[in-house]
């Protein structure tokens, strides 16, 4: 108990003492987060707080692996796990923090957690299966890799999500921590409570300086890591466990940030943007808009983890069907926290869905479109073949109206025009119009093409439908026309107009 002891308030003391000499080595060296539209600070913070977190950890977790007592000699049995666990959590903190200082691409971010999670399920940390009874016992088998994978990356990810508010990521690892903590007591091995403990220690003295009004930030490098080696942990006591709370627990404390980030995929999966661009819609964001302040948001998600987690705790006295029940219960109270922020909203994703997938359907029948109205440009010969290659064109991809302006070689102007049979005076209002360039076969200025598109109640459909005519322009102009120097545009252009 002294070695546990010993462990906590050393990391604490020691996260104290070291993250005021981060705050001054990152003010120095200009290693700030400057404000912008997504964050909430109005001036810059230091931005590399996971340094001190890191060294805190580490520099009370490594000597006890090396005691001459039941912690050491328990380490020694898993020796190979701990080490490569520490190893590839040290290699996402490096990673983490190179992009503090410098930047990093998504993609090099997420191939280091990849790699890092390699490294661990190599060494045997693998979520192997789930235990549905006493008697049953649900292999994954080789499956277990990609799922150990997704976990790991998928938690660490999630925590980076979350890391909004001011000792918001923080406090719910902490949590996290101490759940962990109480597995590793319940199952071991005791090498993972001296870890979170450690770890638990060093998020107590860095909370001192994080939580609002915040003095520093954790960073890619303490979130990343935390995520990591929080992720990592709970694989390796559910291992140990052999029982479905072993991850379960974790993964209720963790709801907030769980949840928060496949809510965020699912929206930015709707609104057709890009997984990996930000925005204000986070759990943190929805009570902030509600009126809180900042201190009382986060409050109130440690309150929602505080909860999760306690309430989770009756798993440890279930077995089988009943550990499912309160698993699901629990569950259903995460999603309704969220549907008390705004985070959820069934009716507006529903809508959101018929909407997309009637965008997706569209663009698919305008691309089809495209490519039968292709193979009319492909087999023209001649003007007249190419004009009537156009005029189907706009039949098919909703053009109203259509001129050509050209000019005959005693220099008077000239003007083809094809119209829909749709088209009125009346709906001038409504349409998107567009004019290109059109690289004649004779030496000169190219010729004007003007279009005008029906809008149809969405400008992204009549843009695109403008993009892949100008596409066609572009590909299948009149100077691709094959020439065999019996006629000339205008000669062409004569037998079109009679």
């Amino acid at each position: 108990m002294k070695t546990y002891l010993s462990v906590y308030f050393g990391a604490a003391v020691l996260a104290i003492i070291t993250t005021p000499i981060v705050i001054r080595i990152a003010r120095r060296l200009n290693i700030l987060d400057a404000p912008d539209v997504r964050k909430v600070h109005s001036k810059p913070i230091p931005r590399i707080g996971g340094v001190a977190i890191f060294v805190s950890m580490m520099a009370l977790t490594l000597p006890v692996l090396f005691l001459q007592n039941p912690i050491g000699d328990s380490f020694r049995l898993v020796q190979s796990k701990i080490v490569a666990l520490l190893v590839a959590a040290g290699f996402v903190f490096i990673v983490g923090l190179v992009d503090d200082i410098k930047g990093l691409p998504v993609r090099a971010k997420f191939l280091a957690q990849f790699i890092a999670a390699l490294i661990v399920c190599n060494a045997g940390i693998r979520i192997t299966g789930i235990p549905l009874t006493d008697s049953f016992f649900l292999n994954f088998g080789w499956f277990s890799w990609p799922i150990t994978i997704l976990w790991i990356v998928g938690i660490s990810n999630a925590i980076n999500l979350i890391d909004g508010l001011d000792g918001l990521a923080a406090g719910i690892c902490a949590a996290t921590c101490g759940v962990i903590l109480i597995l590793s007591f319940y199952f071991g091995p005791p090498m993972m409570t001296v870890m979170m403990l450690s770890l638990m220690g060093a998020l107590s003295g860095f909370l001192f300086y994080n939580f609002s009004p915040a003095k520093i930030f954790m960073g890619d490098s303490g979130s990343l890591f935390l995520g990591f080696i929080i992720a990592s942990s709970s694989v390796l006591c559910a291992t140990k466990a052999e029982t479905l709370v072993g991850l379960a627990l974790p993964t209720l404390t963790l709801g907030i940030p769980i949840f928060d980030t496949l809510l965020s995929m699912l929206r930015r999966f709707l609104e057709r943007r890009s997984m990996f661009a930000p925005d204000r819609s986070h759990f943190h964001h929805r009570l902030l808009a509600l009126g809180f302040r900042q201190r009382h948001a986060v409050m109130i998600a440690y309150a929602v983890t505080l909860l999760a987690a306690g309430l989770g705790m009756f798993m440890l006295v279930t077995r089988n069907a009943e550990t499912v029940v309160v698993f699901i219960c629990i569950l259903f109270l995460l999603v309704l926290a969220f549907r008390i922020v705004g985070s959820v909203r069934l009716r507006e994703t529903m809508v959101a869905l018929k909407k997309k997938h009637s965008i997706s359907s569209e663009k698919k029948r305008e691309i089809e479109d495209f490519q039968q109205v292709e193979l009319h440009f492909r087999q023209a010969e001649n003007f007249e073949h190419w004009w009537q290659a156009v005029s189907t064109a706009a039949d098919k991809m909703g053009v109203l109206n259509l001129s050509l302006h050209l000019m005959n070689r005693d220099g008077t102007p000239k003007e083809l025009n094809w119209r829909h049979d749709s088209w009125s005076p009346d709906c001038s209002n409504d349409l998107l119009k567009a004019s290109f360039p059109v690289p004649d076969r004779r030496s000169g200025p190219p010729l004007k093409l003007r279009i005008e598109v029906y809008k149809n109640g969405s400008l992204q459909s009549a843009g695109r439908r403008v993009a892949l005519f100008a596409r066609l322009m572009d590909d299948h102009s009149l100077q691709t026309l094959p020439t065999n120097g019996k006629s000339s545009t205008s000669a062409e252009t004569s037998k079109v107009c009679d």
